[in-house]
């Protein structure tokens, strides 16, 4: 029969103060103040009271931390015995800063080359060794929203924990190793949950994709194999597309009610990013099958072949925005780039395009006229095969009328807000794990995600962990047993 667990963990604040001695340093600072009058200094005192507070707290946490170590001889995690090797003091990061706390480590005999267990860690869900759940939290949601170096400056002017620039840095990765491990199974439990906002009559399915700077980038070698097999390579050196998608939700008359919004790292033909798109959307009209489907997205012919064959049927438009520049494109070459003639005449064709029912067969009739005029502009006739080729994707009037979004501005946004402004900032270069790191969290964050995700995940840290008593090791030699 099981002992009663012995809890032997013993904690302390960086300082060593213990948890009462604490208590009794914030209590005599209440009262010094209640003494004295209106300091001049309301900044200093907000600091010095905050500091008196998170050293409170950080103390019961190390003393919650050290209730869940147990020194036995043997345990079991997660149905695999484990024996104690030795105890050892760590340091975690807790959300009011660091705490030292001395525990028990249990290793698998069987298994010389897996790594020591610790109890502490399994039962309260430590994060990647050093994190408590709520540090991690607080850390990945904030480095998925700024450079580690910013982050690390945040949390110091907060004055709760106060984690290395490095440390921020290694977090997301070490979390979305995890999540990718088994990244189609949680995805799937997350969209369990998911709410389709009230009032929704269509979901827009969008996909578009942003240049990022790469790491380990060859463009030089890039643009000579293209040259030998006689393509043309576009783009900046150095870069590589990330895929953006978006889910939708819109009203009657086609206004946004919420989206979900996800991007990965460079891969061939976005088929990840496909596939978890075409899912979402899958349970989505399982949930609602009265719902009309709208694939909108710009003119690329990957993104349409995806859409066309395995998208369900709906409505095809293609943004009106990028139609519109290719219109003003053409009639830049034309009359003149920017000039007035140029300007009015694409005026009046915008308006045409998506005011006027089948506005598009009189655009591509504008157009003919001038390839006509000018059969050695290659721009023009680009521009006029481009709407001949997307004309049944274009009749924004009618479209329109129906409440079917006519703009890809949703997915546009998530190319800018999503990738560009985390990817893209000055001196940056991304590896596909440190990238998707980020894409991922702030996918959560900007589809209303980011707390059920963080669960899914937080839970994979915490283990089942059972005390053993009376237990006879056979490793020991006979002699060994009779004696100890």
């Amino acid at each position: 029969m099981n002992r009663p667990l012995r809890l032997v963990g013993r904690a302390t604040s960086p300082s060593g103060v213990s948890t009462q001695s604490s208590i009794d340093r914030l209590m005599a600072f209440v009262k010094d103040r209640r003494s004295q009058p209106l300091t001049e200094d309301f900044e200093k005192f907000e600091r010095d009271l905050h500091a008196q507070i998170m050293a409170v707290e950080r103390d019961i946490v190390a003393e919650e931390l050290a209730k869940a170590d147990v020194d036995r001889g043997s345990v079991q995690i997660e149905g695999t015995l484990y024996r104690r090797v030795l105890r050892s003091t760590q340091t975690y990061q807790t959300a009011a800063g660091p705490v030292h706390v001395e525990r028990t480590l249990y290793k698998d005999r069987t298994d010389p080359e897996m790594p020591s267990m610790c109890v502490v860690d399994a039962r309260t869900g430590i994060v990647a060794g050093r994190w408590t759940p709520l540090a991690a939290k607080q850390a990945t949601w904030m480095v998925s929203q700024m450079t580690p170096q910013l982050a690390e400056e945040a949390f110091e002017r907060l004055g709760n924990m106060a984690p290395s620039k490095s440390s921020l840095d290694r977090l997301p990765k070490e979390l979305s190793a995890r999540w990718e491990c088994d990244r189609e199974a949680f995805e799937e439990t997350l969209r369990e949950s998911l709410q389709i906002p009230e009032g929704t009559a269509t979901v827009a399915v969008s996909l578009d994709g942003v240049l990022a700077p790469m790491k380990d980038a060859d463009p030089v070698g890039t643009r000579r194999r293209a040259a030998a097999e006689g393509k043309l390579t576009k783009g900046p050196a150095g870069y590589r597309e990330v895929g953006c998608a978006t889910l939708s939700f819109c009203d009657v008359d086609g206004e946004l009610l919420g989206a979900i919004r996800m991007a990965r790292m460079p891969e061939a033909h976005k088929a990840t990013l496909k596939k978890s798109l075409l899912a979402e959307l899958m349970v989505v009209l399982k949930r609602q099958p009265g719902l009309r489907v709208a694939k909108v997205a710009d003119g690329a012919k990957d993104n349409w072949t995806y859409l066309h064959e395995q998208v369900p049927e709906g409505p095809e438009v293609v943004d009106f925005y990028h139609a519109a520049e290719h219109l003003n494109g053409a009639l830049g070459v034309a009359y003149g780039d920017g000039t007035l003639q140029a300007r009015r005449r694409f005026n009046d064709l915008r308006h045409v395009l998506r005011r006027e029912t089948s506005g598009v067969d009189k655009v591509i009739a504008a157009l003919a006229h001038l390839r006509r005029k000018h059969p050695r502009a290659k721009r023009i006739a680009t521009e006029l095969e481009y709407f001949r080729n997307n004309r049944h994707r274009m009749h924004y009037a009618e479209l329109a009328e129906q409440g079917i979004p006519i703009g890809s501005g949703v997915v546009e946004a998530a190319c800018k807000t999503l990738v560009a402004q985390r990817l893209k900032c000055s001196g940056m270069r991304w590896g596909e794990d440190g990238g998707q790191a980020i894409l991922t969290v702030r996918g959560w964050t900007q589809s209303d995600r980011f707390d059920e995700a963080w669960a899914l995940l937080a839970a994979t840290y915490r283990m089942q962990v059972i005390t053993l008593d009376n237990l006879v090791d056979i490793t020991r030699s006979r002699s060994q047993r009779a004696s100890g």
